[in-house]
């Protein structure tokens, strides 16, 4: 009789530690999957053609807190959920080059909007992919990097269309 009721304990035992070992993998993997996924997110939209290159100078670049002023030289658009430049955007990048060559006392200013909806945080990093791409695009195309600035990521709130939220402003500033 008393070898029964110690197989019976060793076997509620060993469901026990079971359990246990089962809630503890579900609690280390829900905080794996947490981590990846908010170390993820932000780096998702940064654009596959030079990854390195925009997360490196993402770092380096100081975002200026600037009242939304100047000379409107162009408006770039995006996809959603992407920091990736269209092919419609070199015509914008080559008109604010142009405006840079002929006031070389002034500077540009690029401002990401993003809209109210989904994870704020999310949107104000691809907000910021999104100018950070296309101060990458000026400087490849001749710009100097002390006249491009970046001003810190914006909501666009109101009733605008959602394309109109996912943009970047270049505007001209002294």
């Amino acid at each position: 009789m008393l070898d029964q009721e110690d197989e019976g304990t060793r076997i509620a035992i060993w469901v026990v530690v079971g359990v246990l070992f089962l809630v503890l993998v579900g609690v280390i993997g829900g905080v794996v999957l947490r981590h990846l996924h908010g170390k993820a997110a932000p780096a998702a939209p940064v654009s596959a053609a030079a990854p390195a290159a925009v997360a490196t100078v993402a770092e380096e670049i100081e975002l200026i807190e600037a009242p939304l002023e100047g000379e409107l030289v162009a408006t770039l658009t995006f996809e959603v959920g992407k920091a990736d430049l269209g092919g419609d955007a070199s015509a914008a990048v080559d008109a604010i080059v142009a405006a840079l060559a002929a006031a070389p006392a002034r500077r540009i200013v690029l401002s990401g909007f993003h809209d109210a909806s989904g994870d704020p945080a999310f949107n104000a990093e691809l907000a910021k992919q999104r100018a950070i791409a296309v101060r990458e695009a000026l400087l490849a195309a001749g710009a100097e990097p002390a006249r491009v600035q970046l001003r810190k990521p914006k909501s666009t709130l109101g009733g605008g269309s959602d394309e109109e939220a996912r943009r970047v402003e270049a505007r001209l500033v002294d």
